[in-house]
């Protein structure tokens, strides 16, 4: 049993991303206390900001013709699809930066997606279970003054669950800049049920994954 958890956060001594991740963690590691967790930090441990690139021409280049740099960046790649399809299930947290994706995760998808067990077509990751813990600094619901602003979210779940087939779980917490910047002093009570909540269902989720997986394996 292995799960594989990919961190993006700039910040993980504080990263409100990073400690629903350990809840949806825990969850699985009571259940299966045995199993491994593999861990990819994507800020300490970033994807090379021209390994897609090299990928991608190493894929129109012959073997032979290839250059050290293009050679570098696919096995690379097999490695990053490697940890992908070992795993039995999968947990992604990722925050929302400047109200887009974190380039570290999307570095790293790219590169991954270049290999052709993950590339369009495959199937290999269909059904894999799998939990996307996301934060976000405001609020962007419908009805907020920034609503739709979030532009990591539905991508993720886009990528996650579309292109790859991911049996994916979302997790998000709003508001973890309340506390922080003052202009949000008004929503504490707000921040702090949203908190709770999201707490609940990262908990709740790491048991799904945990369930899915032990009824796989009893399959």
């Amino acid at each position: 049993m292995s799960l594989l958890r990919i961190d993006a956060s700039l910040m993980p001594a504080t990263s409100a991303s990073r400690a629903l991740g350990d809840l949806v963690e825990a969850e699985w590691v009571a259940a299966h206390p045995d199993s491994v967790v593999t861990r990819r930090n994507l800020v300490d441990s970033p994807i090379p900001a021209d390994a897609w690139q090299n990928a991608v021409y190493a894929g129109f280049t012959p073997e032979e013709d290839r250059t050290e740099e293009q050679r570098a960046a696919v096995a690379l790649a097999t490695q990053l699809a490697d940890e992908l399809i070992e795993a039995d299930a999968l947990l992604f947290t990722v925050p929302l930066y400047n109200y887009g994706v974190s380039q570290h995760f999307k570095l790293w998808f790219d590169l991954a997606y270049t290999d052709p067990r993950t590339n369009p077509g495959s199937t290999t990751l269909n059904g894999k279970p799998a939990t996307l813990a996301t934060v976000l600094g405001g609020n962007y619901d419908e009805g907020t003054p920034k609503a739709g602003w979030d532009h990591s979210t539905p991508y993720l779940t886009r990528l996650l669950q579309d292109v790859w087939g991911l049996d994916l779980r979302v997790v998000q917490r709003p508001f973890t800049l309340v506390g922080v910047n003052p202009a949000l002093d008004q929503f504490a009570d707000l921040a702090a049920d949203l908190k709770s909540d999201a707490e609940t269902k990262a908990t709740q989720s790491g048991r799904e994954l945990a369930e899915l997986r032990g009824k796989a394996d009893a399959a």
